[in-house]
């Protein structure tokens, strides 16, 4: 099963130069495009991190670094870089798919204080 194939290459392309850790820089550590890819396969399978396949190396190590990462804010200037030119013509929300508290509907609302 091909797991590292979930980063478009111009997507690679735009953000590469961007992230720590790249080639040439003091206390490089490992492959940043293989660690983006681990990312997102944990995203999109929602397993725990002990479940991450070996071909992107030791869970623990993955884990850490995405912590590090989430820390330093490097998540959040991949997602608005990559949002800027996002396709979002067609995004839509469907609201079949979205699920409300059992308590949500036709509840009476306002203060139960009595007089």
């Amino acid at each position: 099963m091909d797991y590292t194939k979930h980063l478009r290459e111009d997507q690679w392309e735009r953000i590469k130069d961007s992230l720590p850790g790249k080639a040439g820089d003091v206390g490089r550590t490992g492959d940043n495009r293989r660690f983006i890819e681990a990312v997102m396969w944990m995203g999109r399978s929602g397993a725990p991190w002990r479940a991450l396949p070996r071909v992107y190396g030791p869970w623990s190590g993955v884990h850490q670094r995405f912590r590090r990462w989430a820390k330093a804010g490097v998540w959040q200037m991949l997602f608005n870089t990559l949002a800027v030119d996002a396709d979002t013509e067609w995004l839509m929300i469907d609201a079949t798919i979205i699920r409300a508290h059992q308590h949500a509907a036709g509840a009476k609302g306002g203060s139960r204080r009595r007089h």
